[in-house]
């Protein structure tokens, strides 16, 4: 609706709704971040989603981690990962459901042999029988593009940002 059609007791509540969302989604990263006494560099907080509860691996265990499983990609050009970070088209980024967030993984293409370094930044995947969800970007580098699945071994690198980052 234009400008020119709302009038100004519209106009406001527009404004005032619109801050009142832009307050709410900046007030839950915030929130996010405040309310998790793990989150020094790295979040292992509990979750639930479509009533399964997800439990991270502790850093320790995560910097062990090494499995094979189907890896397919998703686009999240915009959106906001679980630790509040962005996410854009062209960013070697990736989603695990109990990895500790954030982290860096080395993804191999068991078809191919093709690999790369990722950033895990969100939760994910949530349909059976998949490891982790990657971006497209990953996948295009990986060679799975196209086909959307490939069999894949995850190993994490490291875990964590700044000085709470611990490497394998």
């Amino acid at each position: 609706m234009s400008a020119a059609v709302l009038g100004c007791g519209d106009m406001r509540k527009l404004f005032l709704w619109g801050g009142v969302g832009l307050a709410m989604v900046l007030g839950a990263c915030q929130q996010q971040r405040a309310t998790h006494a793990d989150y020094k560099g790295y979040k292992m907080a509990p979750y639930a989603v479509r009533g399964n509860r997800f439990v991270p691996m502790n850093v320790d265990q995560a910097l062990r981690y090494n499995e094979v499983g189907v890896a397919s990609w998703y686009e999240a050009d915009g959106a906001q990962g679980a630790i509040c970070q962005k996410l854009y088209d062209g960013q070697l980024y990736a989603a695990h459901r109990t990895l500790p967030l954030p982290c860096e993984v080395r993804i191999t293409s068991m078809t191919n042999g093709k690999s790369c370094i990722a950033r895990v930044a969100d939760r994910g995947p949530f349909i059976h029988g998949r490891l982790i969800d990657v971006s497209s970007e990953v996948a295009r580098q990986l060679g799975f593009e196209k086909a959307g699945l490939d069999t894949v071994r995850v190993e994490v690198i490291s875990v964590g940002d700044g000085a709470y980052k611990r490497k394998r």
